[in-house]
């Protein structure tokens, strides 16, 4: 059974929403429906996870979403703008100027600098740095004392934390995080998850993750499930156990 999926909130538009949403690799007997038809909308300010099974389509759920895949059919909105049918250069200039990622690989330049990595994202598109939310970030996710030291002179979890500052400084309308703490031992993933979680609150950020942690997905306000390239049903105020037992319903 198909189910819709779509959250709204009366202080603001979702920040994003997919409408019909396919995605198909392949032809003939290689044909392979990653999504099929997906509706669902983020909430502005909110904190949602994206899970499911093994080839759910969770990852091209967010690949679409964040303008790094194209749709077979069906469309995305980021705020007011919608992705299909833009340019390359259209593509990547709405990534820059409205979307933060941040991967299981830190992706961090290791000639620079804490400080430099954060600012990177600025520097490139040629944009001053806001002071003031740069000293709230650093705060947030707990820098203060690292901003010198190179990613070599970092933990895992701190150089996570680096990126996930670096997605946060130019106010992105979106952060897309794909399995953040993949390669981070649990403590590491928890400070983490915690930095994210403050984000959202403090911040006002809109995070949308993909995880197969349902301890990772307990952070989020919101888990949303898929199976099969279809929604199927959604968590609010997730505890690991809750999600724990919904993925067990899944996989059943």
């Amino acid at each position: 059974m198909k189910v819709t999926l779509i959250e709204t909130r009366r202080q603001a538009p979702p920040a994003v929403v997919a409408t019909d949403l396919t995605k198909v690799y392949g032809q003939g007997d290689a044909e392979v429906h990653a999504l099929r038809a997906v509706n669902v909308s983020f909430a502005t300010g909110a904190f949602t996870a994206i899970m499911g099974p093994s080839g759910s389509g969770k990852s091209t759920l967010m690949h679409c979403l964040a303008g790094l895949d194209t749709a077979t059919s069906g469309t995305v909105h980021i705020g007011d703008v919608e992705l299909t049918g833009l340019s390359d250069r259209q593509l990547t200039l709405l990534r820059r100027e409205r979307i933060g990622f941040i991967f299981q690989a830190f992706n961090l330049l290791p000639t620079l600098t804490a400080e430099q990595n954060i600012r990177l994202p600025l520097d490139i598109a040629a944009r001053q740095a806001d002071e003031v939310l740069f000293d709230r970030v650093i705060e947030t996710v707990g820098l203060r004392d690292r901003l010198a030291h190179r990613p070599t002179e970092l933990s895992g979890g701190q150089q996570q934390r680096v990126a996930v500052a670096r997605a946060l400084i130019s106010k992105p309308q979106v952060i897309f995080a794909d399995e953040p703490t993949g390669n981070l031992d649990s403590r590491s993933g928890a400070e983490v998850l915690s930095f994210l979680r403050a984000s959202v609150r403090e911040l006002g950020q809109t995070i949308v993750m993909v995880t197969h942690d349902p301890v990772a997905a307990s952070y989020a306000d919101r888990v949303v499930f898929l199976r099969d390239g279809e929604l199927v049903t959604e968590l609010a105020a997730p505890t690991p156990q809750s999600v724990l037992d919904t993925l067990v319903r899944l996989e059943a």
